[in-house]
């Protein structure tokens, strides 16, 4: 049995009996229905940046996928015939945010962004590496949302720390250990775990379907639905094997990449591999200056059917979530955020699978929120977002108070379709070295609607890259020693400094100086 004929079944203990709670009497519950729809309908001549507290307070469900392309969604780019019914059905009744980016592009870093609006190196998890978890001083969304009156969910990957315990600001706990299995996993349920039998995708959509039909009516419910797929190794449901078969993935415009006047520590991670003990291994081997096509990309486009057979499902998942919150009367008072914790390079650069890179593949992310009472829906949103704004934007429309320590800023404004001109034209981006992929250096970066300039303060070769995002889209020429862009490089130099400082950044000194050829402006 799935969850496509409607009905949901439990996997493991029976793990709702224990909270005692009982269905509503249907007159109570079509009671509710109304109220909220008479709420909405009084709601649609206010303005939807008004500063009123939300009586009664929105519903928060945050559906976060695991290294979703930014265009792995329906009509994408680099995917033409994939379709996500389902995230179209939510872009038709809230926004779509067309410039969304992590400012880590990395599943632990950047779920503690999420969860404090904060950039990683202030959540005390700046990497994926053992025993990264949010120190407990650092205050969570859930936290604050529990304590106004919310009640609150987990259900999903979690990442943070080598353990599935139940974490701070959760009355429900449904999780699992590091990244999980696609197929029977062992689950955490508060507490205890058990073995599961399905597929992970399917097993979290029963249990987030479950715990929000349990839900009392009067109180407002925040989940947080956090799924495995489609993280490799990726593995589809059985029922989709037989999707995209004939999907045929057209070769990326970068994917012929020589890596001629690009760092080196690039060509030496794709020449002799990027993990501990390969990387330890070669670290004395010399490396060309360029390099040809390693692997032909007909060997390697297989993967992207099974990648798009798991997002299926997923898409699916959304589908039963909008579909409870429409059956319990909830769904026109619930702020819906669907997002990925980072992009995905898929075969841009010859990279492979990995996102860890500042290039625009790692970094930008699928966003579309659904935002209560919502006037002009539909839309598409062009200004920069950062994930450092999701936290801020769900305490917004919950009526709390945004802590002025947080980095984002919430996202309501952009909503009518005007931008405030105070608004970002930048972000920083930061990734440190892990023990576990040594290989890819740290690095931070500043982009702005034209420009990205990269350092890696900890190379020794100083290198740094400089693209001209709207005369080379595809970052296929480092011109950051080009005469031309000399200004643009002093420009965007200053642009680190200033977000550095904005963020409490601390840039290393000689981070424009190792190249002999900078000038530190």
């Amino acid at each position: 049995m799935d969850l496509r004929d409607g009905r949901h079944p439990r996997r493991g203990p029976d793990v709702f009996t224990f909270m005692n709670v009982h269905a509503f009497p249907v007159g109570i519950r079509v009671a509710a229905c109304m109220a909220n729809i008479l709420m909405a309908a009084a709601c649609l001549s206010l303005s939807f940046a008004a500063e009123a507290l939300p009586t009664p307070r929105p519903n928060i469900v945050f559906i976060m996928t695991d290294d979703q392309a930014f265009d792995a969604v329906t009509g994408g780019e680099r995917f033409p015939s994939f379709q996500m019914p389902n995230l179209d059905r939510l872009a038709r009744d809230g926004v779509r945010f067309r410039n969304a980016f992590v400012t880590t592009s990395l599943c632990s870093p950047s779920r503690a962004t999420c969860l404090t609006g904060l950039y990683s190196h202030k959540t005390g998890v700046p990497s994926n590496d053992p025993g990264m978890d949010p120190a407990e001083s650092m205050p969570l969304i859930s936290e604050m949302l529990q304590e106004a009156g919310y009640t609150t969910a987990f259900i999903g990957k979690w990442h943070m720390a080598p353990t599935d315990k139940p974490r701070r600001g959760f009355d429900y706990w449904l999780s699992f250990e590091g990244q999980g299995v696609y197929d029977d996993p062992v689950l955490n349920l508060n507490g205890e775990r058990f073995q599961a039998k399905g597929y992970i995708t399917d097993i979290l959509t029963d249990y987030a379907v479950k715990w929000i039909e349990t839900r009392p009516a009067d109180k407002p419910l925040a989940l947080f639905l956090w799924h495995k797929a489609p993280h490799e190794v990726v593995k589809s449901a059985e029922r989709h094997r037989s999707l995209y078969r004939d999907f045929d993935l057209t070769e990326p415009p970068s994917y012929r990449d020589s890596y001629l006047g690009k760092p080196e520590w690039l060509r030496r991670g794709l020449l002799f591999g990027l993990h501990a003990k390969e990387w330890n291994e070669a670290r004395e081997r010399p490396v060309p200056p360029g390099i040809g096509i390693l692997t032909s990309f007909e060997k390697l486009k297989h993967f992207a059917p099974e990648y798009l057979r798991a997002l299926t499902a997923v898409d699916e998942s959304t589908g039963h979530i909008l579909n409870v919150l429409d059956r319990t009367g909830r769904r026109d008072n619930s702020l819906i955020l669907y997002t990925s914790d980072n992009g995905m390079n898929f075969f841009a650069h010859q990279s492979q699978i990995d996102k860890r890179t500042m290039w625009e593949e790692s970094i930008r992310i699928p966003l579309v929120i659904q935002f209560p009472n919502l006037l002009g829906a539909g839309t598409a949103v062009d200004a920069m977002v950062i994930n450092v704004d999701f936290a801020p934007t769900i305490l917004k429309a919950a009526g709390i108070s945004v802590p002025a320590s947080m980095d984002g800023r919430p996202l309501q404004p952009l909503v009518s379709g005007r931008i405030p001109a105070d608004w970002r034209k930048s972000f920083l981006y930061i990734y440190r070295k892990e023990s576990y992929a040594p290989g890819i250096a740290t690095m931070v970066g500043v982009r702005t609607d034209r420009f990205k300039l990269i350092c890696y303060p900890e190379e020794k070769e100083g290198l740094g890259e400089l693209f001209d995002l709207k005369a080379d889209p595809h970052e296929m020429r480092n011109v950051i020693n080009d005469p031309a862009y000399a200004d643009v490089r002093t420009q965007m130099q200053q642009e680190m400094r200033r977000q550095a400082a904005e963020v409490d950044y601390k840039l290393p000194k000689d981070i424009f100086t190792k190249n002999p050829r900078f000038t530190n402006p």
